[in-house]
């Protein structure tokens, strides 16, 4: 991630960084982060209070060690969906998120090997799952904006 020298707010409008953002895209980028939260979020958290489950589930795709795959999961979804919520170290939480959808979409929507029912429902969460690494990548590259601890911190 790019190192800023200055501590002047780098999304603030009117600022001088070619990040600086008007109030509307900082605005904007907070509601973009609490909806990519709002999915990562609840998820993470229901499969840290239904692990076993989460661990059968994911055991049952045939990856190794579901246990360490059930704890990775909790930790992105629900450790680093709170950081992108929050803008904590948003760019990493972000390429974090993005990392792990990307791992994670071939493994569960392969939807080139499933049955010819459910063909249409995983190809469309395969390339819902591309779409949300997108954004995902967008913010890594693009920050959280100011209304963020992250743009707090250069404030």
């Amino acid at each position: 991630m790019a190192t800023m020298t200055s501590t002047a707010n780098p999304y603030a409008a009117g600022g001088t960084g070619s990040l600086a953002l008007t109030p509307l895209q900082n605005t904007m980028t907070l509601v973009g982060r609490i909806l990519i939260a709002l999915l990562f979020v609840p998820a993470g958290w229901g499969k840290l209070t239904g692990f076993s489950g989460t661990v059968g589930y994911i055991a049952s795709h045939g990856a190794p060690l579901p246990e360490v795959c059930a704890a990775i999961a909790i930790f992105c979804e629900l450790g680093l969906g709170l950081a992108l919520l929050l803008g904590f170290q948003a760019r990493w939480a972000a390429l974090g998120l993005a990392l792990f959808t990307v791992v994670i979409t071939p493994i569960f929507h392969n939807f080139w090997a499933s049955p010819e029912a459910a063909v249409a429902m995983q190809k469309l969460n395969f390339f819902k799952n591309c779409a949300i690494a997108g954004g995902l990548f967008a913010f890594a590259s693009f920050g959280p904006g100011a209304f963020s601890l992250d743009g707090r911190r250069r404030g």
